[in-house]
Order: structure tokens, then sequence, then C-alpha cells
């Protein structure tokens, strides 16, 4: 989990760099797109799952822990948020996702939920941690992080 953490940690530390550059939050590539706005609250609302996930894993196993991202982002409405608001969500969430990794519990990394919409699909912790980094990457380099 520790390189995980220090993963983790590093993208925090470029994303702060982020308020510097100009990008334009507010332009839809598309009408069924997101703009970079709302890929920021998407990846606000992957990071509370993923944090609910991590937490309930330590005690529980098995659960299905599921969400409707395009639903998420339109009803938190984040392409009327404020970006610096919508930044500092970001961070501190990460923040306290790395708090809850850093000192996971040794004997529950390997504790699963199910992550699927329709087919069960059991995964470990130690999966969940890396394939939430990889999908936070991707995303990040949408919005030119």
């Amino acid at each position: 989990m520790n390189h995980i953490v220090q993963e983790l940690t590093d993208i925090i530390n470029e994303f702060q760099e982020i308020r510097s550059r100009a990008i334009d939050w507010e332009t839809k590539p598309a009408i069924d797109k997101w703009s970079k706005k709302e890929i920021l609250g998407h990846l606000i609302d992957s990071a509370h799952i993923n944090l609910q996930r991590f937490i309930r894993c330590t005690y529980e196993e098995n659960f299905r822990l599921t969400y409707e991202q395009d639903a998420w982002v339109t009803a938190q409405r984040y392409q009327e948020a404020d970006i610096n608001d919508l930044i500092d969500l970001w961070t501190l969430l990460n923040k306290q996702i790395i708090s809850v990794l850093k000192n996971y519990p040794l004997d529950r990394v390997d504790a699963r939920c199910d992550n699927s919409k329709l087919e069960p699909n059991l995964q470990t912790v130690a999966w969940l941690a890396n394939d939430y980094v990889e999908h936070s990457k991707h995303h990040l380099r949408q919005i030119g992080l």
C-alpha cells in the first residue's frame, strides 16, 4: 500500500499547481460530454465512493458499493460550482484517502467488495486502491495535469 500512498501524495502535490494554469474549466467539448470542471467533479465523486469502500473493507467484506457517475455529476451541479472549492474538496478527500491507506490493516488488504453495477465483480482493497490512482491519473490528464 506504501507505493499507492506515495503515488497519490505525488499526484496531490502536482495538482496544487493547477490553480496557476490557464485552464478552460467551463467549455464542454460536446453537449453530452463533461467540461473539465465536471471531470473534476467526477473525480470528487470517485474519491467519495472509494473512501467509503476503503473504510468499509476494514470491517466488512463482499458488499456492493457503486454509483451512477453521470447522474451524480448532474445532481451535484459541478458545472455551476466554484472551481477553487472543487479543487479544495478534491485535495481534502484525497488527503483523507491517504490517511486511511497509510495505516491500512495488513490483514484487510485482501478484503473484497463489489464495485460492479451488473454482475458481481469482487475486487480486493489493493486492486481498488491501484485502480483509483490509475483512474485519477487518466482524468487528470484530460484536465491538463
